[in-house]
């Protein structure tokens, strides 16, 4: 019995969290791999892309509240996820169209596409500050659990129970929907075999009558959707904190180049490792280890490694390690440079 509610109480708040965590960061990583993958440069840009798609997201969720309009118990939020994920999409493409373009008609180094990138993100930043405030928004409606940690009590008969929130639910089977059509879309239409041609070789994929212009707009296309996704899903799961995706770029980027940049499954496999590391790392493990001790032992300490404010820490540990030890990633892809 105490094994089992010391694997409730782990399952409660590591496992659980950490793998819609994970699948965030997941969408996130696989946004950035694709626009490295075609175009060649570390898009600095896509933190605030998500943010700027949820805040359309939640413009259309608002407003659709207003006329009455809900689809509970899911949230409103998933109704209005078509509008925003159109409204990012004309952003990316206005972007690569004023922006990226002319670079990539200069054949600019990547290191100029990426410092371009970061004031692109300047920009986005301060349009989302502008229309929406720098204050947190909440969004998410329809039912919160779908199961609560006392009806498992009652369940179980367990002292420790496990809440599962309809956000983490709708996480894990809108990820994997999104996930399965990019890889259909990448391995069976032509489009996606265009796509895989010009980032394994850009100048035989020219050759082979491949339009670069057509790949490169499809790319910002997918990622712009994968950032919508990924932003609403996280700020539904949580909060939309306006100044917290130039944070998460962070463990996106070390997603990305642990799993492999440029590679798809790379991305998602190393979303999933740097989550479970960052809320494994944080969480204090002190009533964990008093139910496999003997009774009535617990340690003195939280036996916490890190406190939950320095969790970003972990995913730049992991990046540096990664640069350090194996640059390509766990699956070898490109290197940046």
């Amino acid at each position: 019995m105490e094994i089992a509610n010391a694997l409730a109480l782990f399952a409660n708040f590591v496992l659980v969290p950490g793998t819609a965590y994970g699948a965030q960061l997941a969408l996130g990583a696989l946004g950035v791999t694709l626009i490295f993958g075609i175009l060649r440069f570390a898009n600095f840009s896509h933190g605030e892309l998500m943010s700027f798609g949820t805040m359309a997201v939640i413009l259309a969720t608002w407003f659709l509240q207003g006329q009455g309009v809900d689809i509970s118990p899911l949230p409103t939020a998933l109704l209005a996820l078509p509008a925003g994920i159109l409204v990012a999409i004309a952003m990316s493409l206005a972007t690569d169209r004023f922006v990226f373009r002319f670079y990539r008609q200069k054949r600019s180094n990547p290191i100029v596409f990426a410092i371009a990138s970061v004031g692109v993100m300047f920009v986005y930043a301060g349009l989302v500050r502008i229309v929406i405030g720098p204050d947190d928004q909440s969004f998410a409606d329809g039912a919160r659990f779908i199961i609560t940690a006392w009806e498992f009590e009652e369940m179980t008969g367990l002292d420790e129970g496990i809440a599962i929130k309809q956000s983490q639910v709708v996480t894990l089977v809108v990820a994997v929907a999104v996930m399965t059509a990019l890889f259909w879309f990448l391995q069976k239409t032509r489009s996606g075999k265009a796509m895989r041609a010009y980032s394994d070789n850009e100048d035989l994929s020219l050759l082979s009558g491949i339009n670069p212009d057509r790949v490169v707009m499809i790319a910002w296309i997918i990622a712009a959707a994968l950032a919508t996704i990924a932003g609403t899903l996280y700020g539904l799961d949580k909060t939309y904190k306006p100044f917290i995706f130039l944070q998460i770029l962070l463990p996106i980027f070390a997603a990305t180049i642990l799993g492999g940049i440029g590679q798809p499954i790379g991305a998602i496999l190393g979303g999933f490792v740097v989550a479970y590391s960052e809320v494994m790392v944080t969480y204090a493990y002190k009533k964990f280890l008093a139910y496999l001790g003997p009774a009535d032992w617990a340690p003195d300490s939280l036996i916490q490694l890190l406190s939950t404010d320095y969790k970003f820490a972990v995913s730049f540990l992991i990046l540096v390690a990664v640069l350090l030890i194996r640059p390509t990633g766990i699956i070898r892809g490109k290197v940046i440079g």
